[in-house]
Formats: C-alpha cells, structure tokens, sequence
C-alpha cells in the first residue's frame, strides 16, 4: 500500500518547512549519488555513513551531530523514494498545524528519539557499529502526531497485487495498519536492513506528541517568540478549523412535492458523514458534516413549510444535494 495524498486541507498556508525538507534530502542524495558512483564504490559509501551515519554507539556516547545528519542520508533510490512520499503526504498537516517553526523542531526531536530507541537496543543485542541512516524515524514521528490529529482523514493509497488500484483508507486504519506491520517485522529481523525500531521508538513518540498537544497546548497561545507562528502573530491564538471555514448558506428549491438542499460541503468522504433533520421549532433544516471540515448550517424553508421528511442525501465533487419530500 503507497499514499498518494489524503483529503485533509490545510488551512494555514503552504508548508514551506516540510517542502524544505524533502528537498534537503534530495539534495544530500544527489550528493551521496556522485561521491559514491551511485553506490557502486564501496569504500566511499562506508566511508560517508560512518562519518554521517548514526553509528549506536558513538550515538550513546554523545555523538548528537551524526542523529542530525544521518536523517538526511538514504541508502538508495527505493528508500528515499518512499520515505519523501510519506512525509510529503502527512508531513503538510502535521506542520499545519503546529506551526513551521515548531514543526521543524519536532521533527528533529523525533528523528533523535528513534535514533537513541534504535542505540539502545541494538547496543544491548552485543551490536551498535552498523551506521543507520534515513528519515523514516522522524517520518515515523510525523505518522503518529497525524493518527491523534486526523484520525477521519482518508488515505488515498495505490495497491498493487494482481492489479493496480487506488482506495481511500481512513487513516485510522492505515496508519495502525502499518504500525502493525513494523511491529511484526522488527520482531522478526530487529537489527536487519530496516531499523524497523527506529520506526517503532519515532512513531511513539510522534504519538505521545500529537496526545499532549491536543491536551495542553491545542488552541493557546504559545507566549515566547520564538514558537509563534504567523497566524498566532495575528490572532495571538489559532482557530479550530471550523470556526476558520467560511460556510456559504445552502441554496434551497421548492419543487411541487420536494425541496432540494444544494450546499457546498467539502472535506469529507462520502454522504454517510452528512446528516440533515428538520427543526420544527424554526420550520429550518440543519446539516451537519463530519470530516477533515467540520460543518454546522441551517438551509432557511419557506415559512410555510410543513414538516418535511429527508429522502436521500447525495454528496459528489464537494456538494451535497439533500431531497426532502413534503
């Protein structure tokens, strides 16, 4: 299963610090490419990981510098490849909503925890001098933030099997998916190939972030300047998102029989997450959606309405077209 992108929109701006990032690794890969041949001379390959790797145990002796840059190392174009996908697509999110400067820090912090989780363990196993490079302990980081924060998202993941398709996961099935499987493997071959401990060690603790954030930091206001980013600069807190969606008021058509909602909804999957009922008290409809946009509007009937009921509700391309019989 390989994503492609989700559903959830961001609502502060483009993630400059999460497109600097790929490109960083990009570019470092380039580099790695040319200096090693394309990872046909040996000797300089070792030679670059060594220095530039995390080696466990120089990384438990307090070598710091080699967890920084061994994050931005790859061991060839599969690895680099899938790990710029994964944090391309739920790495936009994740900066979105902690902010560039925060986000950045984080995702350090991250990298570092899988890096000393992976030390600790491959040190105690009687190893800890085979280097480990990539990003994948920070993107495991970035992963676990974005189960606590986007839960509803939906994946867009292509599979390939016996044929190639494209399906909409929700990430609260994904991402749990694919822990699973970094469980399993790790336990099966923990210091192979693939630290899949590291992956473990950043994805707990992208996890326990995205849990504290959401309780004790969501929506204050963070006073030291160094953290602010510039929408808390201007509202000095950041709005839930959806007090920060403009709702355009549904469009209602009276027909002799019926009437037909059109409202404009976006940001969920599918009709399911959509609900209207009938308020007597004010002869109005309510819609509520429920998504990566939380909606809550009245579609105003005519006054002389008499208690409709909901038909169907059909949802296509971000509109909903709600028919109520009269």
């Amino acid at each position: 299963m390989f994503p492609i992108h989700d559903d959830t929109e961001r609502i502060h701006g483009r993630p400059y610090v999460n497109y600097s990032l790929i490109a960083i690794n990009v570019i470092v890969f380039v580099w790695e490419v040319i200096v090693s041949g394309y990872f046909s001379d040996e000797q300089a390959v070792a030679e670059i990981f060594s220095k530039y790797g995390a080696v466990p145990r120089s990384v438990l002796n307090g070598d710091l510098i080699s967890i920084l840059t061994s994050m931005f190392m790859h061991g060839g174009i599969a690895h680099i490849i899938g790990n710029m996908v994964f944090l391309f697509v739920f790495g936009d999110n994740i900066e979105d909503r902690f902010g560039h400067i925060k986000y950045l820090l984080i995702y350090i912090a991250w990298g570092a925890a899988a890096a000393i989780i992976h030390s600790i363990f491959a040190v105690s196993a009687g190893g800890g001098m085979i280097p480990a490079v990539g990003a994948s302990g920070a993107i495991s980081g970035v992963m676990g933030a974005y189960l606590v924060m986007f839960p509803r998202a939906k994946i867009f993941t292509v599979i390939i099997a016996f044929f190639i398709t494209t399906v909409r996961i929700p990430a609260l099935a994904y991402i749990p998916f694919w822990f699973i499987l970094q469980v399993i493997f790790g336990l099966i071959d923990p210091f192979g190939g693939v630290a899949y401990l590291a992956h473990i060690g950043g994805f707990v603790a992208g996890l326990g972030t995205g849990y504290a954030w959401k309780l004790f930091l969501s929506g204050k206001n963070i006073t030291n300047p160094l953290f602010k980013t510039d929408s808390q600069i201007i509202r000095k807190q950041r709005p839930k998102i959806e007090e920060s969606i403009p709702q355009a008021s549904p469009e209602v058509i009276e027909g002799p029989d019926f009437y037909e909602i059109i409202a404009e909804i976006r940001g969920v999957s599918d009709a399911t997450d959509i609900h209207a009922s009938f308020e007597p008290d004010t002869g109005n409809v309510r819609i509520i959606a429920r998504g990566s946009r939380n909606y809550n509007m009245l579609a105003k009937l005519p006054t002389t309405a008499v208690k409709p009921t909901v038909e169907y509700i059909h949802y296509l391309n971000g509109i909903a077209r709600i028919r109520l019989t009269k």
